[in-house]
């Protein structure tokens, strides 16, 4: 009897951990980005990629030639993650640049020591993003003015460049949260910020918002580089263990880590759709969408509503100084 109880737990634990294996390479794992493409002689620049799917995009792009350029916040970061890509990618063709997307002085600062130094801009990825709650140095609300104000601005600096050198593409790293995100116009007029709450939903909620900016942005931006050889997309790349949520507290730290083990991507997983934006011949006619799993996809009507995109494009000049 005992024997056979013992068969039939070893039966059951092996039956679960097959089935765990194929839920995680299934669906969990997601699809490759298959582009072969080389980017000898190609420049790009990764925002936030001294960490997670930000570096392992980069290393990607040093591994097919491309010069690529890591815009990091922090010095001290910025500068071991240099070394890591270096090594990991076997080029030397990786710089640091310093940029807090949090200062719009930094951000115009970075742009203009980038294009006084480097003369192409291939593809721009919009890669960084905060989970925290509090207020820029220009008084914005912190996910808005991080998550896409200073992505905006970056953007609106570098684009000649990147018409200059086209075809070329940026990719703006969104979320599924976006579909549970809204744009309080109101609030953003009146306090500079998607929402004012401090609960955990609320401050989610914030994080939603920005991520739907992010797609909208993106929507808007297409329109306006028509007629140009410079494509865009945004994208939801997986729930993946990253160090998004280091901002959290111990306690939802500590839930996190069994379920992102195995139900979250690692980076390397993760990345695959940024690297499929950026790389993938012949999605140029999908310039403004939206995709998930390497694969574009349909949106919520909020996140292609042309008045609100316009509207939010507007107000994001009047915040940054560009209007």
């Amino acid at each position: 009897l005992e024997d056979g109880s013992m068969s039939a737990f070893l039966l059951v634990a092996g039956a679960l951990l097959v089935g765990a294996y194929v839920f995680h390479h299934v669906f969990v794992r997601g699809k490759q980005c298959t582009s072969r493409a080389r980017l000898d002689g190609k420049t790009a620049i990764v925002t936030g990629s001294n960490t997670g799917i930000g570096k392992t995009t980069a290393i990607d792009l040093a591994k097919r030639g491309a010069r690529v350029i890591l815009a990091c916040r922090s010095r001290q970061r910025g500068e071991a993650a240099l070394a890591d890509v270096r090594r990991e990618s076997g080029s030397n063709q990786v710089v640091f640049m310093q940029l807090d997307l949090g200062s719009l002085k930094s951000v115009r600062s970075f742009a203009e020591a980038f294009l006084k130094a480097e003369p192409r801009l291939d593809l721009l990825i919009n890669n960084a993003g905060v989970y925290l709650q509090g207020r820029t140095e220009d008084g914005l609300g912190m996910m808005f003015g991080v998550n896409h104000v200073g992505h905006f601005l970056l953007t609106n600096l570098l684009l000649e460049r990147l018409k200059q050198c086209g075809p070329s593409r940026i990719v703006n790293v969104a979320s599924t949260g976006h579909n549970a995100g809204t744009i309080d116009f109101d609030c953003l007029t009146k306090h500079k910020a998607l929402g004012l709450s401090t609960s955990f939903s609320g401050v989610f909620k914030i994080y939603c918002d920005s991520k739907l900016c992010n797609v909208l942005f993106t929507h808007e931006l297409a329109k306006r580089l028509r007629g140009t050889q410079v494509t865009c997309y945004s994208l939801h790349p997986g729930a993946i263990r990253t160090e998004l949520g280091r901002n959290t507290n111990f306690l939802v730290k500590v839930i996190m880590v069994p379920l992102t083990t195995f139900f979250f991507k690692n980076t390397v997983e993760g990345a695959q759709t940024s690297l499929h934006c950026a790389l993938q011949e012949g999605i140029e006619h999908l310039s403004g969408r939206y995709f998930s799993n390497c694969t574009v996809r349909d949106v919520y009507a909020k996140a292609k509503d042309d008045a609100d995109a316009k509207k939010l494009w507007e107000l994001s000049e009047r915040f940054c100084g560009l209007a």
